[in-house]
């Protein structure tokens, strides 16, 4: 028996018509208000049409602002294309002071690209126009003193389209992007090594066929560095059904189950963060996590994550391991929590990891809050990611389906565990935990 089902007693969950509901809701939000920009009017007004709706279950309801300059987090492109077509025709000409100036200007050109986009840093957000975003926060409270929070987490905007994955579907994309990225990075350390080894004097036959090679051969990557300008729209955003209204909907949707069927956990506060701007690089996470540093490091309160984003493709569903490219690792008790969470209802999820991109769930993690992030995406990426195509009719009942049940079952088993007498939550792998609730309900 799953532990949300031991919980619920004689009540029932209506997880077939929470479903149901979170796809009509979706149709209307996208067809009511349509693609949502970040810090757009669209993403607020979708925002506040869902918090009308946490308002009817939830305990405390509101919504927050934040300053976003959405641009910023792809505004890096042709700055960094120039950089590199640059670099490379003054690498041509085989002039000391000419390579130095290519080594220097390829450097610049990567910053932006590796700060904004790979580590997802306010590098050069300030150099572009500002907006104002919101985060919806709605907290269902416990019965006692609260010991533990779970937050459930799910990004209300929508991205620009990416023209490349429309046109040419997520392989067809990576062929034009991958080549553009090796093509750069070619240039960049040739400048560099050049610029090195002529300081130190060297002159060594294989580097200076080396040097030929790139000088004429990086003329090859011309063609890419130009479709990588055409990579993202910068003024038509998408419907973003499936990323992520389908993730905003299963937070919302637990909330209205563990209220329908009547539970509260006494020590346990569950939260639903509708965050916006995640597609200008997790703005509306970050926001979120400066404005209540205190309360999510409080010492008292055991505070985790869970990220839902994107659910679609139920075949590539998955706990994520590693994010933010690769760069952090989420919190093996949460990850557990969702993969024994998942267990319970059938499934047997492996753990994946977002080697481009990030999840809400990396601004947690990286501020020191244990978090994972939960998706059903093929990481092809799909044609329908980020595109026009992602729209209500293109949504799978079984994806969201399958995603509301293991949140659910995951925040009852976190509100259900025993405490030790330190305060701190046994691990969710511990068996005799889930045995003696059992034993109790």
């Amino acid at each position: 028996m799953k532990v949300a089902e031991s919980i619920a007693g004689a009540k029932e969950f209506h997880i077939a018509q929470s479903v149901a509901n979170a796809m009509e809701n979706i149709r209307k939000l996208i067809e009511t208000y349509g693609p949502r920009a970040p810090g757009s009017e669209a993403e607020l007004n979708a925002q506040q049409a869902m918090a009308e709706q946490l308002k009817t279950r939830a305990d405390s309801v509101g919504i927050e602002p934040f300053i976003v300059h959405r641009q910023a987090f792809m505004g890096f492109i042709p700055f960094t294309v120039a950089c590199g077509v640059a670099a490379a025709i003054l690498f041509f000409f085989k002039i000391t002071l000419l390579t130095q100036i290519a080594a220097i200007v390829g450097v610049l050109g990567g910053l932006p690209l590796i700060l904004e986009f790979v580590l997802y840093w306010r590098f050069i957000d300030p150099l572009f126009k500002k907006q104002t975003s919101h985060n919806v926060i709605a907290r269902y409270n416990s019965t006692g003193t609260t010991k533990k929070r779970i937050i459930l987490v799910g990004h209300a905007d929508s991205q620009y389209e990416w023209t490349l994955n429309y046109k040419l579907g997520g392989n067809g994309m990576k062929g034009v992007l991958i080549p553009a990225v090796v093509g750069f990075v070619v240039i960049v350390v040739a400048a560099l090594l050049k610029t090195l080894t002529e300081a130190l004097g060297a002159d060594w036959a294989w580097l200076n066929v080396l040097y030929e090679i790139v000088r004429w051969g990086i003329f090859a990557f011309f063609p890419f560095f130009a479709g990588f300008l055409f990579f993202q729209s910068h003024s038509k955003s998408v419907p973003g059904a499936a990323d992520n209204l389908s993730g905003c909907q299963i937070a919302m949707s637990v909330l209205e189950e563990l209220a329908d069927a009547g539970i509260r956990f006494e020590d346990t506060e569950v939260d639903v963060v509708l965050s916006g701007s995640e597609e200008a690089g997790l703005r509306g996470a970050k926001a979120y996590v400066e404005r209540h540093t205190a309360e999510l490091h409080d010492p008292s309160v055991d505070t985790i994550v869970i990220a839902l984003d994107t659910f679609r493709d139920l075949k590539d569903m998955a706990v994520y391991d590693r994010d933010r490219s690769g760069t952090v690792r989420h919190d093996k008790r949460v990850k557990e929590l969702v993969k024994t969470a998942a267990a319970h209802c059938g499934l047997d999820l492996p753990y994946a990891s977002i080697y481009i991109g990030a999840s809400d769930a990396a601004a947690f993690t990286k501020a020191g809050i244990p978090a994972t992030g939960f998706a059903a995406m093929d990481p092809t990426p799909p044609r329908y990611y980020h595109t026009r195509l992602d729209n209500w009719d293109i949504l799978e009942p079984d994806a969201i389906e399958k995603g509301l049940e293991v949140t659910l079952e995951a925040v009852c088993m976190f509100g259900g565990q025993q405490a030790t007498p330190s305060g701190q939550v046994l691990p969710a792998e511990d068996v005799r935990a889930y045995d003696a609730l059992q034993d109790v309900l």
